[in-house]
């Protein structure tokens, strides 16, 4: 792949990282983001010598390493850039699913909590949501162990209860989301965050809503990734933009 493609992922990359701090799905250095660079390569990102925190991520805190987890000559890991200690969770995940380009890595407080509490992520809402609600629909799968992924084992133990849905919860600790590419993967984990806010509210008010009827999900149609993704990612990259937080 061509240095100047390589330094295009950086860049998305670090803004994911900006996004998902900003919309508080991540908080201070905890949580990261990978993309699939080629079968032996990826990109990820890692702590600098500067860490600022990921609302403040730069392309330089994204860093080229093979899935053994060594760096790629001048890549400064582990000299000068340290690696996630989840790194199998990113490795692990882009070996064992094809179908992920990139993965997302985040510790939203309202998933963590709604989870802890009972709070199933159902499809409870339709129309004002339909990424979200068809996600519910097809099912929210639990890893039940609170761990820090740091080991292949345990990278295992996640993907074998994530099974072949694009986004799991981690119980006590997070989710993770897959997509073909990182605004996707973005946008699934801006989505079930989304839901989960929603159904912690509805639990607070005291409501106890049922799934939305099978004929109404029947009518949310699947509006396609130009939709669901690409406008969502830019409207996000235009509030980084307006608030002066995009990438330096």
């Amino acid at each position: 792949m061509a240095a100047d493609q390589i330094a295009g992922m950086r860049a998305q990359v670090a803004t994911a990282c900006r996004i998902l701090a900003r919309q508080g799905l991540v908080s201070g250095i905890l949580g990261h983001v990978s993309v699939r660079v080629d079968a032996d390569r990826f990109l990820v990102r890692c702590r600098g010598p500067q860490e600022q925190g990921l609302l403040f991520t730069t392309p330089r805190d994204v860093r080229l390493l093979r899935f053994d987890g060594e760096a790629e000559p001048g890549e400064g890991v582990p000299d000068k850039y340290a690696p996630p200690n989840e790194l199998p969770l990113h490795a692990e995940t882009l070996r064992a699913r094809p179908d992920a380009g990139a993965v997302v890595h985040a510790h939203p407080p309202a998933v963590v909590a709604a989870d802890l509490a009972g709070v199933g992520l159902r499809p409870v809402v339709g129309a004002f949501n339909i990424p979200a609600a068809r996600m519910a629909a097809d099912g929210v799968p639990v890893y039940p162990r609170s761990v820090l992924i740091r080991r292949r084992d345990l990278a295992a133990e996640m993907l074998a209860a994530m099974g072949s849905r694009p986004v799991c919860v981690l119980r006590g600790h997070g989710l993770t989301a897959i997509g073909e590419n990182v605004p996707q993967a973005v946008a699934r984990a801006l989505g079930v965050d989304e839901l989960a806010r929603l159904s912690l509210e509805v639990a607070r008010s005291g409501g106890r809503p049922g799934p939305i009827p099978p004929e109404d999900l029947a009518e949310l149609p699947d509006l396609g990734s130009a939709f669901n993704d690409a406008l969502l990612w830019e409207h996000h990259v235009a509030l980084l933009r307006h608030e002066g937080l995009d990438h330096a």
